[in-house]
């Protein structure tokens, strides 16, 4: 073999071209110390001397790829003696050029390289080799050794002064290929940041890296590096931007590029002029300055490209954002006050005119150079602030007044940035009285539109800290009140609620003592006195205490202010509960819906935290449980009527609030509090609910009959046991599971014994791996397979067979999230059931409930142990199994199989879906044919982005794809009110 040879056989070998692996088998032994480089130089001999070039380079190839493989074995003698040979091959034959260059580029990265030798190379290079002659692999190499010495050598190549600028610009000028660009443009932009000397090529460096903006290049289909347009313009602008030295040459050129009529020109212009402002300042723009402004002022104008008008504001805040940064002589002139001058006389005459197209594309330049600095915020707000007070006193058409104050809103909101700086001064305090006249005129206004803008407008100076007096938030709040309970339009509710949360978070005290009380007496009116005949169409049923609800909840943005109106929402739900009527069943999920909203809002903040867990909870808690007692005596013959607190959608909404209470990260609160809840669950213990009269005892794990109304509230056990952090341990769970289990495989009420499963499913998927987990589920699974045989007992019912079924989906998708080795055995499990006569159906539905996100367990949110990737894993598992098993199944039961593939492959990211795709495409288009509709919209659904994406793979199916749409359009599994005409795209 030509490992066991010496170095002169492998050397030989490679010289007659027998076996080209010796190079490789020549490095491995000099790695391993069993050979040195220069025994290899010296076993090519005559090789190197040969007078044939042709020889010549083949000795020089196999020496370079050697290097290539083991530069890091040679020590410091072999590096001096190669890169003085490699020196002198420069001179030789072109023929050799390109392995003396591979040789080169491997010495180069050499740790070991004498001083002053990076510098010869280097010389040589610029001296021996014409670059751009060269193929772009050896150009590629050229850049490689500089860029090499460069990250190594930076001080020794600096001593080359100027020269070495000059020789990278003579071997970089005429570059072409994209691959050497990048490298090119590193290296450029290294010159200039390491700071090296440049001397008098400044201007030389500029033009021979300038030349190539802006970009326009295409990659070629297919192309194998993968090297976009962003990836060149990106590197390029890094040079163009690396110094202020070049704004002199840069910015004429961005000026001149702005006129051409090139979308992606002008868009590239702008961005690199918002990226050299960051270094530049008042001398570098000075100059320029005019030709910059009527550019970007002509394309804020005049562009319909929503992306040029963006860029183009981004380059003007980054001018005057650069100016404000320069300092001020005594003497010279403030170029920025000078600019914004400019801007202001360009753009204030524009707002004088409402009704005209410039109006906003005015205020969008103001705001922007405004937004670079306060210095430039207060220049501009104390000139158009005078000016749009006026126009809006002028102008009396709504439309025009809604233009004016949607102008002063964005300047107001600017304050923001600098409100926090105690030493500035605020210029909105001087027109704060005219403001407030102007915002409170809007909000009475007999316009929607116009009261929209003026509630938002308040919004913002309601938020300034300081800036309005107590009498002008009182009145704020009044007309709030206002908006809220007696205008129609939703949208203005809607802006009248936002304005609420922000205010009420600076001034908590004006909310509490103006805005709870109004809205706690009209929850306390009676429902069916709050609406008559008369009342316009836009109040629908029980309008006022709608928003009622929505507006306590608003405002609780404060500790001080949630004990206000978190008692009301708690008294309403307690007073709806004594009503049995169907329509307060909304009210009470609306109540619901409003207490999460503030639980998510204050969940950060200690005082409520501890507010809910020791008071809201045991309510909710105490109102259920209650509720579950009186329905459950009904049950038994009593002639008290079921409360709406036992109707599933409410109890799953009471759920939500546990859940994201339960959820926060309070570890010792939390702890304390959710044993009070197993406690009741369990043991029936209701010492710390407020209610302690109940009429009867609450024991929903109790058997035998266990009355739905008390069993169904194991959702409210899972929405507090299953949204625990995981470093929460949950009390008495061994107890618990064992219940849970038994809820599992006796329950009747579906709602139950899915809240059951449920509840097992979130706790197992956090409980701690090991024996014991492992022993619980192997108890499950005998259960369960128990259970799910068809012959024999009690157990063949269908009923029975579907809740064990629930339970074995849940327990699945608890284990699939977390990785466990026996998701897979229960997974197959599911999948036999796809032909199952009772469950089949069932079972294909169930898997898109594995790869779906579930809203109220097993979820990050109630921080359950979801792997990243998890889908992905699971279609590489599965996805083969589903497919034999369709293959093998019978006519009736291929539909499920479908079913479960559809539900699968709709789960995947749409990358991953694309690149899956095609291998299925075939049974995929027989999935057409199914006359399922689940399955017809769910493989469409999995067509569409193929068809978008990646049409050629459809082309070679698109007339099978064609005849089965075709098939579909008069299919009788088609959505009867689908419409076929008259769709509005």
């Amino acid at each position: 073999m030509a490992a066991d040879l010496s170095v002169v056989g492998l050397v030989e070998e490679f010289m007659v071209g027998q076996h080209d692996e010796s190079a490789k088998d020549l490095a491995t032994g000099v790695i391993n110390g069993k050979y040195t480089a220069l025994e290899i130089v010296e076993a090519l001999g005559g090789s190197l001397i040969n007078s044939e070039p042709r020889t010549r380079g083949r000795g020089v190839h196999l020496l370079s790829q050697v290097l290539l493989l083991s530069y890091s074995s040679l020590n410091q003698k072999e590096v001096e003696v190669l890169v003085i040979f490699y020196i002198d091959r420069l001179k030789d034959h072109h023929l050799l050029t390109p392995y003396v260059l591979q040789g080169l580029k491997a010495l180069s990265t050499s740790s070991v390289l004498p001083e002053g030798l990076a510098v010869a190379v280097l010389k040589a290079l610029f001296q021996e080799l014409h670059v751009q002659s060269l193929l772009q692999s050896d150009r590629h190499s050229v850049y490689n050794i500089i860029s090499n010495f460069m990250d190594t050598r930076e001080q020794e190549l600096k001593g080359l002064g100027a020269d070495f600028t000059y020789g990278f610009i003579q071997a970089m000028d005429g570059e072409k290929d994209p691959r050497n660009l990048l490298l090119a443009f590193q290296i450029s932009k290294d010159l200039i940041v390491n700071d090296y000397d440049l001397g008098p090529f400044v201007e030389e460096l500029f033009e021979v890296t300038s030349c190539y903006f802006p970009v326009d290049f295409t990659p070629p289909p297919n192309d194998p590096h993968g090297i976009s347009q962003d990836d060149l313009v990106l590197s390029l602008r890094s040079v163009l931007t690396a110094t202020p030295r070049f704004a002199e040459f840069l910015l004429p050129l961005l000026v001149e590029k702005l006129d051409s009529d090139v979308q992606s020109s002008k868009v590239d212009s702008l961005q690199t002029l918002t990226a050299c402002c960051k270094d530049y300042r008042k001398k570098d723009l000075k100059e320029f300055l005019p030709a910059l402004w009527h550019s970007i002022r002509r394309e804020v104008f005049q562009t319909a490209v929503e992306k040029i008008e963006i860029e183009g504001l981004a380059a003007l805040q980054a001018i005057a954002t650069a100016l404000s940064k320069s300092v001020i002589d005594s003497d010279a002139e403030d170029s920025l006050d000078t600019f914004l001058s400019n801007v202001l006389q360009d753009c204030e005459h524009h707002l004088c005119e409402p009704d005209m197209k410039l109006v906003w594309p005015s205020a969008k330049l103001l705001q922007a150079a405004a937004s670079a600095s306060y210095r430039a915020w207060y220049k501009i707000t104390n000139s158009i602030y005078p000016l749009l007070l006026e126009q809006f006193n002028k102008h009396k058409q709504s439309s025009q007044r809604w233009t004016i104050l949607g102008i002063l809103k964005v300047f107001i909101k600017l304050a923001d940035n600098w409100s926090k700086d105690e030493e500035v001064e605020n210029p909105l305090c001087a027109f704060k009285d005219q403001l407030c006249v102007l915002v409170f005129s809007a909000l009475t206004d007999s316009s929607a539109q116009l009261q929209i803008v003026g509630t938002s407008t308040l919004a913002v100076l309601g938020s300034q800290q300081g800036l309005l007096l107590p009498s002008d938030i009182k009145l704020s709040v009044d007309h709030l009140n206002r908006l809220i309970l007696q205008e129609d339009d939703p949208q203005v509710c809607a802006a009248a609620l936002e304005a609420s949360t922000a205010i009420s978070a600076i001034h908590p005290s004006a909310f509490i003592n103006r805005m709870v009380p109004p809205l706690t007496r009209e929850l306390s009116t009676e429902l069916e006195e709050v609406r008559d005949c008369t009342e316009p169409p836009a109040r629908s049923e029980n309008f006022l205490h709608r928003r009622c609800i929505q507006a306590l909840a608003a405002i609780s943005t404060r500790p001080s202010i949630v004990q206000e109106t978190v008692p009301v929402l708690l008294k309403y739900l307690t007073d709806l509960q004594k009503d049995s009527a169907d329509s307060k069943s909304e009210l009470a999920i609306l109540t619901c819906n409003s207490l999460k909203l503030v639980a998510e809002q204050c969940k950060d903040a200690g005082e409520s935290s501890k507010y809910f867990h020791q008071k809201v909870i045991p309510c909710l808690l105490g109102l259920a449980v209650q509720a579950s007692i009186q329905a459950s005596a009904v049950e038994c013959g009593s002639e008290a009527p079921l409360g709406i607190l036992c109707e599933e959608k409410v109890i799953t909404a009471l759920g939500t609030v546990i859940s994201i209470v339960y959820s926060q990260r309070q570890t010792e609160l939390v702890s304390r509090t959710i044993s009070q809840v197993v406690a009741l669950f369990l043991d029936g213990n209701d010492s710390f609910l407020p209610e302690d009269n109940f009429p009867g005892k609450f024991h929903p794990f109790h058997t035998p009959n266990l009355p739905w109304p008390q069993t169904q509230l194991i959702a409210l056990l899972q929405a507090a046991v299953c949204s625990l952090p995981k470093d929460v341990v949950v009390p008495q769970q061994g107890k618990l599971l064992a219940h849970l289990m038994e809820l599992c495989c006796t329950s009747n009420h579906r709602f139950t014994y899915t809240s059951a499963a449920k509840c097992v499913a979130g706790l197992l998927n956090k409980y701690p791996a090991g024996e014991q987990l492992d022993s619980v589920l192997q108890c499950m699974l005998k259960k369960v397979d128990c259970e799910l045989q068809r012959n024999g007992g009690d157990y063949s019912h269908p009923a029975s067979r579907t809740r064990i079924f629930t339970l074995l989906l849940w327990l699945t998708k608890s284990l699939v999230l977390r990785y466990h080795p026996l998701a897979a055995t229960l997974t197959d499990k599911l999948m036999s059931l796809l032909t199952d006569p009772d469950l089949g159906t069932e079972a294909a539905d169930g898997f898109s409930l594995l790869v779906s996100d579930s809203t109220d367990v097993l979820n990050r949110a109630t921080h359950a142990d979801v792997r990243i990737m998890y889908r992905q894993r699971f279609f590489t598992e599965n996805v083969p199994k589903l497919v034999q098993g369709f293959h093998a199944a019978g006519k009736d039961n291929k539909s499920n199989y479908l079913k479960a593939l559809s539900h699968v492959l709709n789960s995947l990211p749409k990358q991953v879906l694309l690149t899956e795709l095609p291998s299925l495409l075939t049974l995929l288009l027989e999935a057409l044919s199914c006359s399922d509709q689940v399955v017809q919209l769910s493989t469409l659904g999995c067509l569409h982005p193929l068809l978008l994406e990646a049409p050629q793979i459809m082309s070679l199916h698109i007339e099978t794809l064609v005849n089965k749409l075709l098939n579909l359009t008069t299919s009788p599994a088609m959505h009867p009110g689908f419409p076929t005409c008259g769709r509005q795209c």
